[in-house]
């Protein structure tokens, strides 16, 4: 089956490759859903005139990497394809109608997928210029985490200074950078909500004020200890399901929830009566989809986020650097939650902590 897998692989690169525009480069290819990811060369194609060509040197895998993968991502992908949502690294070419970035410019770059690969080209549109002194390792670990994060607490959740807010999936990529923003940005007390010791302990390494195990028992208990009957003002959950459910009860009047995501694989019911009693509101958070409808204020998440980390505000958690050709093991066939996190891609470095969503993975190649 594998050598099937990798002669399919490889037909589809020479139907899509086209010659004499560069050198090969490396990229991880899912072939089949559910299955390791296959390492293959590809053959560079021209930019067209609105492109950039981009050197990656690290990819960020985010949770909706894995559920790609798996199939079970909202926009799904046609076989075969190029997992990989974020990336950072330097422009080797540009089209003839850019004019935003030049050759050896830093940028992150958010392509739809593709981005887990040596090379990528990208819309100039979908690129973002990284400030001086913020690496490259830390502007992959920026993007869709403390751009979502930013856009919750900030536009969705309107959280002011003083504020309590409750986060779910606390120990994920999302959630520590939900953690992040909270604290040292809007200046909020936050309770850290997660499935095990671990995770809360992390959650509150990173700023959090208080921590809830929640596989312990109720979190609407656990959180009415923590704060009285008041209730939160703010929750960002990223669970779904009883979970949601727990921090909906746990909200204070007129206070706000925002769905993000449903790591814990289960789409909750709302109980509108819920809403009116507190006179709460519920809302949701597609921070992608921004790019279509609003791209000035989707883009001005991402800038926030790079400028937030350049004034030292804000210092993205990086849970594990991995070789490319370690993402087939790291990535698909990743599936217990307590091994999901930021992570990198590097030829020559292996650091791995475990513990959260998203893994972070550095791709430079022997040309870098």
């Amino acid at each position: 089956m594998a050598a099937a897998w990798g002669r399919w692989a490889r037909a589809w690169l020479c139907r899509t490759a086209w010659q004499g525009c560069g050198r090969n480069y490396r990229a991880a290819l899912c072939a089949e859903l559910k299955r390791p990811l296959v390492i293959e060369e590809v053959a560079p194609r021209p930019v067209q005139p609105h492109e950039v060509r981009v050197d990656v040197h690290f990819c960020g895998i985010n949770f909706a990497d894995i559920l790609a993968c798996h199939g079970q991502y909202q926009e799904r992908q046609q076989l075969p394809f190029i997992p990989g949502m974020e990336f950072s690294g330097m422009v080797l070419e540009t089209g003839t109608d850019v004019s935003t970035v030049k050759e050896g410019d830093r940028v992150i770059g958010l392509p739809s997928f593709n981005g887990m690969a040596e090379e990528c080209i990208v819309d100039h549109k979908n690129l973002w210029q990284i400030p001086e002194n913020v690496s490259l390792r830390e502007a992959a670990a920026l993007a869709a985490s403390y751009g979502t994060a930013i856009f919750a607490l900030e536009r969705r959740a309107c959280t002011q200074p003083g504020e309590t807010v409750l986060v779910t999936a606390a120990a994920g990529a999302t959630g520590l950078a939900v953690i992040d923003v909270a604290t040292n940005i809007l200046q909020a007390k936050v309770i850290a909500a997660a499935g095990s010791d671990e995770k809360c302990q992390l959650a509150m390494q990173r700023g959090a004020q208080a921590s809830v195990n929640y596989s312990r028992g109720s979190l609407k208990e656990a959180v009415g200890k923590l704060v009285g009957s008041g209730g939160v003002n703010v929750v960002i959950d990223m669970v779904g399901g009883d979970v949601f459910l727990e921090a909906l009860r746990s909200l204070a009047y007129e206070g706000r929830i925002v769905v993000v995501g449903f790591a814990g694989g289960t789409i909750a019911s709302l109980p509108a009566n819920l809403l009116l009693l507190k006179n709460v509101t519920a809302m949701g958070l597609y921070w992608s989809r921004y790019r279509h409808h609003n791209f000035p204020i989707f883009s001005r998440s991402l800038s926030s986020a790079l400028q937030y980390c350049q004034e030292g505000r804000i210092q993205p958690h990086i849970g594990g650097v991995f070789k490319l050709e370690e993402v087939r093991c790291s990535c698909v066939q990743t599936t217990n939650h307590a091994r999901y996190h930021m992570t990198i891609i590097h030829p020559l470095v292996t650091v791995v902590n475990f513990v959260g969503y998203s893994s972070l993975f550095t791709i430079p190649s022997q040309f870098h």
